[in-house]
């Protein structure tokens, strides 16, 4: 009864077309990654085990582990989340919730998405200045750690901003029909029903963090430091300390002679690293959209 026409035929036509386009786009892009990540396995393979990962470096950082850079990455990475996290969700409930839209808000956010862009060593600088020279700091965890959540807020507030403006008025419309207060509101109903989509900056900025050189160089990353191996409190915030990124790059480019499948080795395990906390956050993202109502 129902006949395909010849205009319906074209149409269908070009959808395949656009998604057999897309599909081989998709591709082009999933292969060359795996293709380094294995490359990266596989020459770091001699030398990969538990025990470089646990163990400190020795020979001048031409033997051993990365327990300390391992660590100090850890600490760096949760720090700087500790910090930026509060800070960028309180900003985005501010905009999103209370700010009017006037010039002043206008230039605030227009202010977030240019902090977005500037450089990695322009915050490393910026850092060193704020937190090393002028609060006293000095250069520690704790300055780095700073440095770093400065460098990633533009992420965390954007991310949470859009997650808050998703969650449909008429939640908002509801709740002040039966009398909350707009604190009540946001407390109740929009943080938890955004919670899904915060996480996703949260994500971002881990990643970022955890790649980052330039700013913890200036501001509390060091070429070596020795701390007792498999100790998980060896730093304080005041201390220095090495960092996956740094020593890739140290062992790399400054010490010569170092085996060949030793940087391949700590690039594994910062990847690694990245992908283990992204893909809890990933897993607490998908249980938490599987129990909207919405």
């Amino acid at each position: 009864m129902f006949e395909e026409t010849p205009h319906i035929r074209q149409k269908l036509r070009v959808e395949t077309t656009a998604k057999s386009l897309f599909l081989l786009m998709t591709v082009f892009i999933i292969i060359p990654l795996v293709l380094i990540v294995t490359y990266m396995i596989y020459k770091a393979s001699p030398v990969l085990s538990l025990d470089f990962l646990l163990s400190k470096p020795i020979r001048g950082m031409r033997d051993g582990g990365i327990w300390p850079a391992f660590l100090g990455t850890l600490y760096l990475v949760l720090m700087s989340l500790c910090i930026a996290a509060p800070v960028g969700v309180m900003a985005a409930i501010y905009l999103n919730e209370y700010a009017k839209d006037n010039w002043l808000t206008r230039t605030v956010n227009l202010a977030v998405i240019n902090l977005a862009g500037v450089p990695s060593i322009v915050h490393a600088l910026f850092g060193l200045g704020a937190f090393v020279i002028f609060a006293g700091i000095g250069r520690s965890i704790l300055a780095a750690a700073l440095t770093l959540a400065v460098m990633t807020l533009p992420v965390i507030i954007t991310s949470t901003k859009e997650s808050l403006a998703a969650v449909p008025m008429s939640f908002r419309e509801a709740c002040w029909n039966v009398g909350a207060t707009r604190w009540q509101t946001i407390r109740g109903i929009v943080l938890p029903n955004s919670v899904s989509g915060m996480l996703t900056g949260f994500i971002l900025e881990v990643s970022r963090a955890a790649g980052e050189t330039a700013p913890i160089m200036f501001t509390g990353a060091v070429f070596y430091k020795a701390i007792q191996e498999g100790d998980l409190f060896a730093y304080g915030l005041l201390d220095q300390c090495m960092a996956l990124s740094m020593h890739l790059f140290t062992i790399s480019t400054q010490v010569p002679d170092v085996p060949e499948a030793l940087p391949y080795a700590t690039a594994v395990v910062l990847l690694s690293t990245v992908l283990a906390v992204n893909a809890l956050s990933i897993g607490l993202r998908v249980y938490i959209r599987s129990r909207k109502k919405w």
